[in-house]
């Protein structure tokens, strides 16, 4: 769970991060592998996502405690 500013600063870096490599996975993999070698890189994002938007859409007051 993100609570600080700087908490979503890394997190979006990482989500960042996490779609280059998928977009590297999505060329130098075959076809038949690419779904399970990008499956949990995926999910990672997706959580980190989630997590980036519930924090996003707090009252900033409600982050500074």
């Amino acid at each position: 769970m993100i609570a600080t500013d700087q908490e979503l600063k890394i997190t979006r870096e990482r989500v960042s991060y996490l779609v280059d490599l998928l977009a590297r996975l999505r060329v130098s993999s075959r076809p038949e592998e690419l779904a399970l070698v990008s499956s949990g890189y995926r999910a990672e994002v997706e959580r980190m996502q989630r997590e980036v938007l519930d924090y996003l859409t707090q009252p900033a007051t409600a982050k500074a405690g």
